[in-house]
């Protein structure tokens, strides 16, 4: 099968994944026994004002033709509005989902660059003292809940030794003195284009403890499964080939073992890409970050039903991605792979 017919394939099952789970999800936003007029207009709303929502939001509709108006509003970008920001829920995206985005893609950069290369020298010295120490943090890592870290680390780098910040993207003195001006909506990247360096230096100070919370579990995940494939190609023919020939370890280790013990890695550095999303709610939570997560929280609270339509929306619909394009490194990485 080609490149094109696989993708074309996979976006066709993920075209019915998606709508099986906004039908699913708008079903049961349905059921429940709330009156989404009463949730936008308030609590002391009058009767009229709540007829008026009704009309507005077009509620007296049967179900059936609300569900079809709502994927015909998605497909044209509409979202939907929030009931308790009264904002399109694209506009509130388009500012909650950048700060989310930088945790995610730091948390997955440590991943990346600290989990595989300490996986394979693991590997290399199973066994020895540096594997059981890997192994010993990498359990823990996997198994600490984030909350506890969390909750552990402010106590330590805030209250007991006033290293970093308690919670937040900014100081309050960099948001008055100083502010971000927006252009990426992240703010490593606008601080830098503006060079507003103390700005930089203290947002980057604000991500260091949600940052290492979130990327916790990936990193030890990945390590730990980094180690198992290389442990396993270690013992291949080839290897030892390599070795008897008088090649560098470093050139085995990296050059050729490691090529071939990515295939599984890279299946679990997608689906932890995934995982920070998701996981990066409770964290947001807990530093009081401005991103999608707490923006979910809230609405999830208040019973802001467009807005968790809208956010379940658009992790399921990363979840496909990543799975398409992790599909295809595997393909790039392995040709032995047949797209299917």
């Amino acid at each position: 099968m080609s490149v094109l017919a696989f993708i074309a394939r996979r976006l066709a099952l993920a075209l019915l994944v998606i709508v099986g789970v906004i039908t699913i999800t708008f079903t049961v936003s349905n059921v429940v026994p709330n009156d989404p007029a009463q949730l936008y207009a308030g609590a002391r709303a009058r009767p009229e004002q709540l007829e008026a929502v009704r009309e507005h939001l077009r509620l007296e509709d049967p179900l059936p033709r609300q569900f079809i108006r709502y994927i015909g509003n998605v497909l044209r970008g509409d979202l939907g509005e929030s009931f308790k920001t009264r904002r399109a829920i694209s506009q509130d995206l388009r500012t909650f989902f950048p700060a989310t985005m930088e945790l995610v893609l730091l948390a997955t950069l440590l991943a990346l660059t600290i989990g595989i290369p300490v996986g394979v020298v693991s590997a290399s010295q199973r066994g020895r003292m540096l594997d059981s120490i890997a192994r010993v943090v990498t359990i823990a890592g996997v198994s600490i809940p984030s909350f506890w870290l969390a909750i552990l680390l402010q106590l330590l780098f805030f209250s007991a030794l006033g290293w970093l910040p308690l919670s937040g993207r900014l100081s309050r003195e960099i948001m008055l003195g100083q502010p971000i001006d927006p252009v990426t909506g992240f703010y490593l990247i606008d601080a830098a284009v503006t060079a507003n360096w103390a700005a930089w230096r203290d947002a980057l100070a604000h991500l260091v403890l949600p940052v290492v919370v979130l990327a916790t579990y990936p990193v030890s995940l990945v390590t730990r499964m980094t180690r198992a494939s290389t442990i396993e190609v270690l013992g291949e023919p080839y290897i030892r080939t390599a070795r008897a020939a008088g090649l560098p370890p470093h050139r085995v280790l990296f050059g050729r073992a490691l090529k071939n013990a990515l295939l599984p890695v890279l299946t679990v550095l997608g689906l932890t890409f995934a995982y920070s999303i998701t996981g990066a709610v409770l964290v947001e939570v807990i530093f009081a970050w401005p991103g999608v997560g707490k923006y979910v929280t809230d609405a999830i609270i208040a019973t802001d039903f467009p807005v968790i339509l809208a956010v379940t929306l658009i992790v399921t619909v990363i979840y496909v991605l990543i799975n398409l394009v992790v599909d295809l490194l595997q393909a790039a990485v392995d040709p032995r792979i047949e797209l299917r």
